[in-house]
């Protein structure tokens, strides 16, 4: 369909479908962190939050029903009910945009048109892939970090180097914030404390922060030791995310809780095929998925320390013409597939961490969901046609405005999203329902601390 009022020299090329194709293109060029979200379309009319509930599953019967209870109208047997929680899934809308004067740019305007149009689509991806990677880190990063400050006296509150995953416990199956009431049990060095409050920092000096950590101060319901509360001690939510460091430096709630902290890394702790298998058994042991591969996002640092690993080594010597000596990287190795990004997360050495942090994340379906608005694709229906292109890309809107400036020169090509991501939790999937799993809220990725 033409655009209306355009040039006449541009509407071969949209309708010809170029831009179309050229936008597609930009958003499906590189795999990444939106992959592995499960897609749901987010209603029109519901508000700016939306909240889902997940349904656990009720207890396996292994008693069997005594003959001198099976009476009555109800045979002996009670009513049981599964378990819920609940998660919140908040949509925001995001937009950029690019102009283009057919009159003074000096390219051919087909061409101009396609860059345009394919630079706003690699903008696109990547501002979705930074969303979705947020979302998963957010999540399974937390709940674990260190003391900040070493208290002179014991006290109820000290400060610590990440808030986050610390600030929410989850009540009836509803994620509800840390209270005098609603508590939340919290490893500090050695001894396990009840958690009452969380507040951030006025300025944050987590060392984290380039990877979302937020400094602040956690409060207890008695006085914490000073002997707990000394600097780089390990501070773990009992119901936190598994984390995995090489060489046993991991920890996965209170099953698996150990004394370490990112700040216990050392020059000699990279990634291993060990680290990852120890991932892989945690993932499956709290799922239950034993059929399907799991996704691994690393970056190439990460990439090049699996190929130096001993086990890797023992397992391809010789086998020169394999596919992954060939190519440099991993496809897919031991129930894994291996995702090279270039978007993870690095965090540099300092404020008492003595190493370059590099930190892949771990997969299974179901770590992260997307909420796509379905207003996007009402208004690309609505609006098409009235001096303005749209078109539905993977969820995104591509927008090219014909000229509405006193001189007709000035075309607006432009690009938005509205919708979210969210890290659902699986805390009813308890041992009573898998024997092997653990408390953790969040079971479905692992992020693995290394040094680089």
């Amino acid at each position: 369909m033409p655009i209306q009022n355009m040039p006449v020299a541009l509407q071969p090329a949209i309708q010809q479908g170029f831009l179309d194709r050229e936008f597609q293109d930009g958003l499906n060029s590189a795999l990444g962190y939106r992959a592995v979200a499960d897609r749901e379309p987010i209603a029109i009319a519901v508000g700016e939050t939306v909240t889902k509930t997940r349904r656990g599953l009720k207890a396996p019967v292994t008693s069997p029903l005594l003959a001198s209870g099976n009476t009555n109208l109800d045979n002996g047997l009670s009513p049981s009910a599964f378990t819920i929680e609940q998660y919140t899934l908040g949509i925001n809308m995001y937009a950029d945009t690019i102009d283009l004067n057919v009159v003074t740019s000096t390219v051919g305007i087909a061409n101009q048109f396609l860059v345009n149009a394919k630079t706003n689509g690699t903008q696109a991806r990547q501002s979705l892939d930074r969303l979705a990677r947020n979302a998963l880190f957010n999540a399974y990063m937390g709940a674990n970090t260190r003391v900040r400050v070493t208290l002179g006296s014991p006290a109820v509150t000290f400060s610590v180097d990440d808030i986050r995953g610390f600030g929410s416990v989850l009540v009836n199956g509803v994620y509800t914030a840390v209270s005098a009431t609603n508590t939340a049990q919290v490893l500090v060095g050695s001894n396990t404390y009840t958690l009452t409050g969380v507040a951030a920092d006025a300025s944050n000096v987590s060392s984290a922060v380039a990877t979302g950590g937020i400094s602040g101060t956690l409060t207890f319901s008695g006085n914490v030791t000073v002997a707990d509360a000394t600097a780089l001690n390990t501070v773990t939510h009992l119901n936190g995310p598994a984390l995995v460091r090489p060489n046993g430096k991991y920890y996965g709630g209170s099953a698996f809780a150990s004394t370490t902290a990112t700040s216990a890394l050392a020059s000699t702790d990279l990634l291993s095929l060990g680290a990852i298998e120890d991932a892989v058994a945690l993932l499956r042991n709290n799922t239950g998925i034993v059929d399907q591969n799991f996704n691994l996002y690393l970056d190439n640092v990460s990439m090049r320390q699996i190929f130096a690993d001993s086990d890797f080594k023992t397992m391809y010597q010789g086998q020169y013409g394999s596919a992954e000596a060939r190519a440099g990287k991993m496809f897919n190795l031991m129930g894994v597939n291996f995702i090279p990004t270039t978007e993870a997360f690095v965090q540099p050495s300092g404020n008492g961490v003595a190493v370059k942090v590099r930190r892949p994340i771990l997969c299974a379906p179901g770590a992260l969901v997307e909420g796509d608005f379905a207003g996007m694709e009402a208004q690309a229906h609505d609006v098409g046609g009235m001096n303005s292109e749209v078109s539905m890309i993977d969820g995104v809107a591509m927008i090219t405005r014909g000229p509405l400036d006193r001189l007709q020169q000035i075309v607006a090509q432009s690009w938005y999203w509205i919708g979210g991501f969210v890290a659902p939790t699986d805390a009813t999937a308890t041992s009573t329902i898998i024997p092997t799993a653990g408390n953790q809220y969040w079971k479905r990725a692992i992020v693995m601390e290394h040094a680089s």
